[in-house]
């Protein structure tokens, strides 16, 4: 394993796991050194060896695992993985402690720029289906998309319906089914008195929601879309 070292010439070194996996400078990675990236990228602190070889290869002998990991840890470019004992350290930036920051300031009611909207508007490592990676998955989909819908309806309340259309949008593409994320949305382009498209956001939800739950919408948000000219709705 290679120690720790300093770099003469700081290089600002950033992984990427909202969208795909990625990372700044570009290296090339093998699989086992794409694995234990991500791993570490998800986790983001510090970790020791045996939770990373535990987690990375559940189904073989603890020996073997820590084997596995001795190995990947080698497969890594200098610099991006420093050890200080049995502790691994991923020296790197990455893009979920960006979106984490986000979707807090969002849920407390602050608005967010449209790189910030942009940056909540994708999954966790997408077509990853390892047992590792799901509950990361899980729950950073769940604050996105409350975050989205939440700053959706903050943009909307302060005028600024452009953003909160590309923010509910989001959202409500992440759950197609998802009736307050409908609703912010609708109420942003209302907020733009764009009726038509208010209209035809009710309609994809209603027909989303009979097909897949055999459900109406919430009878509250009918009638909201209702007093636009009944004629529209149906």
């Amino acid at each position: 394993m290679r120690e720790r070292s300093v770099d003469l010439v700081p290089v600002m070194r950033r992984v990427a796991v909202i969208g795909g996996l990625g990372m700044h400078p570009i290296e090339r990675l093998s699989i086992p050194a794409r694995r234990l990236l991500a791993c570490m990228a998800l986790r983001r602190v510090a970790t020791t060896r045996s939770l990373i070889s535990g987690e990375l290869w559940p189904d073989v002998p603890e020996e073997t695992a820590r084997s596995n990991l001795r190995r990947a840890l080698w497969h890594v470019p200098p610099g991006w993985i420093s050890a200080e004992g049995d502790e691994l350290i991923l020296e790197a930036e990455t893009d979920l402690n960006d979106a984490a920051q986000a979707a807090q300031r969002a849920l407390a009611g602050e608005t967010l720029t449209l790189a910030e909207i942009t940056l909540l508007s994708a999954d966790v490592l997408p077509g990853w289906h390892e047992e590792w990676v799901l509950p990361h998955q899980r729950a950073f989909h769940l604050l996105r998309v409350q975050a989205l819908e939440a700053v959706c309806r903050t943009m909307s309340r302060l005028g600024c319906h452009a953003l909160a259309i590309q923010a509910g949008s989001a959202a409500l593409s992440a759950e197609p089914l998802r009736e307050s994320a409908a609703e912010a949305l609708i109420e942003a382009h209302l907020g733009q008195r764009n009726r038509f498209e208010a209209v035809q956001c009710f309609r994809d939800l209603a027909q989303r929601l009979h097909d897949e739950l055999g459900v109406e919408p919430d009878a509250g948000l009918s009638e909201r879309v209702a007093t636009l000219g009944c004629a529209t709705v149906h």
